[in-house]
């Protein structure tokens, strides 16, 4: 499987539909002489490009649309534009970001545009009540838009385990629950206002449920509990939720009825890739499903230079997600 994009690195790829494209949102990874470390210092990117192509079967040739937001077009943002996405409601485009504030703490940010491709004004502030990483907007078919976040150790989730509003530097780097008993930390949720500028309500902590047991999955839990790199993609009547498992490199997801959960975890969608992270979307194009992922074969094995990539998948009589087509 080759790379979409082969004349500069790109990460963490949402892909949406629009206007009959697939458009995708990637992060743009840089070379750094910085050291690999727990807080992700090394993933040191500056700007976002967006891509799109008009097949998927094969894939045509990718376009690229060139620089539409840099961290100096953002007052408030210090550093490391890390996994955007994007969302269309009333005829307007958004583009949903992580950064650095000027004090180390990551918010979120959002900009808007006319078109699909942008450019995108960034609002001078970040979301009220934002935090963490890997922002994953979500609009119902009902029209109301939820947005989906959070990333532990350098995603700096685990500093709010006092509380939303409550920001706890002394929980520092890869610092998570521990103990016997000890739930996982959930990813995030709050609904968007009907411009898509601001949270609607709260920020809620999503439960992913061990489906043996019906409860929390554990923090030890590593081959399923949730790390970063939320995505919901809804299929019929059900939600999907996808997600990274971080340290263990897999990629799971859980479905549930409501677009806040709970969720019951389904089982894998990926196995471990070349590199360090995982970070994907999913997306239906042409009455097909699409997974798009990332990986560090282009660069060699280089964990902060990765490529977009992308691969079909299935799903059997019992709706549950499957990497090989059904008999």
């Amino acid at each position: 499987m080759a790379p979409l994009i082969t004349h500069l690195y790109t990460a963490d790829p949402s892909a949406h539909v629009f206007e009959g494209r697939v458009y995708i949102y990637p992060s743009h990874d840089r070379e750094t002489d910085i050291q690999f470390n727990d807080n992700g210092d090394q993933y040191d990117m500056a700007d976002y490009h967006v891509f799109s192509t008009p097949s998927l079967d094969p894939v045509a040739p990718v376009t690229d649309h060139g620089v539409v937001l840099r961290t100096e077009d953002i007052p408030w943002v210090s550093k490391q534009l890390w996994a955007p996405d994007a969302a269309f409601k009333d005829g307007k485009y958004y583009l949903f970001f992580p950064a650095r504030d000027h004090a180390g703490v990551f918010r979120i940010g959002v900009a808007v545009g006319d078109r699909p491709e942008g450019p995108f004004a960034p609002d001078p502030e970040p979301i009220a009540g934002s935090y963490s990483i890997d922002p994953a907007s979500f609009v119902d078919t009902d029209n109301e838009a939820y947005l989906y976040f959070g990333g532990l150790w350098g995603g700096q989730l685990q500093c709010y385990q006092k509380g939303n509003d409550i920001f706890d530097a002394s929980w520092g780097g890869p610092k998570e629950p521990s103990g016997a008993g000890a739930y996982a930390l959930g990813p995030r949720v709050a609904r968007l206002t009907p411009d898509m500028h601001q949270f609607a309500e709260e920020v809620r902590e999503i439960e992913i449920l061990a489906p043996e047991t019906g409860e929390r999955i554990l923090a030890d839990d590593h081959d399923r509990r949730f790390f970063e790199a939320a995505w919901v993609h809804k299929r019929g009547d059900v939600y999907y939720f996808s997600y990274s498992t971080g340290d263990t490199h897999y990629l799971a997801y859980a479905t549930g009825s409501s677009p806040y959960g709970p969720f019951t975890y389904g089982g894998r969608i990926l196995e471990p890739v070349l590199g360090w992270t995982t970070h994907h979307s999913i997306v239906e194009f042409e009455g097909r499903w699409w997974l798009f992922h990332h990986d560090c074969e282009l660069s060699g094995g280089v964990n902060h230079l990765r490529s977009v990539k992308v691969k079909e998948i299935f799903y059997d009589a019992e709706g549950k997600i499957v990497t090989e087509k059904p008999e």
